[in-house]
């Protein structure tokens, strides 16, 4: 089984996906060390990805989740997928996946990003991840207002683990 955490940046999906990797002994793999140097750069210098940009990005994780299948290996990734044509793409109609959404505040996320250290996501860029998110509607919703144990707990629950 493969869990995708996903929503926009500082919702916690490194955090709350390493955690659960470790509660379930499953991989763990972070999107955003799949994206090419160019996007890092782009975002660094605070300019948002374009759908060209991000096509890299999503097929290197393509892969990834091709892989992890064929080996029959149980991960957890964290990843945006902000549009729902970047959650088809990866899911590609596929039971082995399941979207875990870390749904939040605009305020609450940009205050977790401006206080976050040595990230190459720019606070100045989440108005326009919020703009390109399309809220899924296949996924298991969590509000990320609740503790980090709190949010695992109920994802375990959601989950029937």
């Amino acid at each position: 089984m493969i869990y995708i955490v996903m929503g926009v940046s500082g919702s916690g999906k490194t955090t709350i996906g390493q955690k659960l990797s470790e509660k379930l002994n499953y991989l763990f793999y972070d999107a955003d060390d799949f994206h090419p140097i160019e996007n890092i750069e782009k975002m660094r210098q605070g300019i948002a990805l374009t759908d060209c940009d991000r096509q890299p990005w999503l097929k290197r994780l393509q892969d990834l989740i091709e892989s992890l299948e064929n080996k029959q290996q149980n991960a957890i990734i964290a990843c945006s997928c902000l549009r729902k044509s970047y959650r088809e793409l990866l899911n590609n109609n596929d039971h082995y996946i399941q979207w875990i959404y870390l749904k939040g505040r605009f305020e609450q996320i940009l205050q977790r990003l401006e206080n976050r250290e040595n990230h190459f996501m720019k606070s100045n860029l989440l108005q326009s991840q919020f703009q390109a998110l399309e809220e899924p509607k296949n996924a298991i919703i969590i509000d990320i207002s609740l503790s980090v144990e709190e949010i695992i707990k109920q994802i375990l629950l959601l989950l029937n683990l």
